[in-house]
């Protein structure tokens, strides 16, 4: 989960019309989450149809005021967002990452993510997403093995020009648009000296 930007509502009429799924906004949720979940960052519209998140359920007995309102909608997978489905504590708020920057309350170790400091939100985000799912742990495995042996590679060259240009090409590889950027990141900062 990276930190995401959420843009203006390209088309505001459609939530008044009770439309949260108008191609327009759903868009440009597409374009501030890169085309990964706001959750797990995986790539979505390559194998499946993404779906448009209410980060606080607009089920009858939870936030139906919500239901069209542009900053409680987000980009999710599948996967998250059946696994979250209409769950919320209103103590233990979610990790929103158009409202928190992830990285205040996760860290990577290799293809686990883990919770800082005992955080209870990014706990229960953890569980109630199952951030930690085997597919998933899965998945983020093949990414940083690739990249880590990409590093390795990189590490054998004796010229140092090279080394550090190739080294340079691989902190691409941690760019916000790239699928599990957050854990791939964490790999490369534990190659810095």
């Amino acid at each position: 989960m990276i930190k995401l930007n959420r843009p203006e509502c390209p088309h505001p009429s459609a939530l008044k019309k009770r439309d949260y799924k108008h191609h327009r906004n759903k868009q440009a949720l597409k374009i501030s989450s890169f085309d990964k979940c706001m959750y797990c960052e995986s790539k979505i519209s390559h194998i499946d149809y993404a779906h448009v998140e209410h980060i606080k359920p607009k089920a009858a007995d939870k936030f139906p005021d919500l239901e069209f309102d542009w900053s409680n909608l987000g980009y999710a997978c599948p996967k998250c967002n059946n696994e979250k489905s209409d769950k919320y504590h209103v103590e233990l708020p979610y990790i929103n990452p158009y409202e928190d920057d992830p990285s205040d309350f996760f860290f990577a170790s290799g293809s686990w993510l883990f919770i800082k400091n005992g955080n209870e939100r990014a706990d229960i985000t953890i569980q109630d997403i199952a951030l930690n799912r085997p597919e998933l742990l899965e998945k983020r495995l093949e990414r940083i093995s690739d990249i880590q042996k990409s590093i390795i590679a990189c590490f054998r060259t004796q010229n140092l020009a090279l080394r550090q240009n190739a080294l340079n090409e691989l902190k691409k590889e941690a760019d916000e648009d790239k699928e599990y950027s957050f854990f791939v990141k964490a790999l490369l900062l534990a190659h810095e000296a």
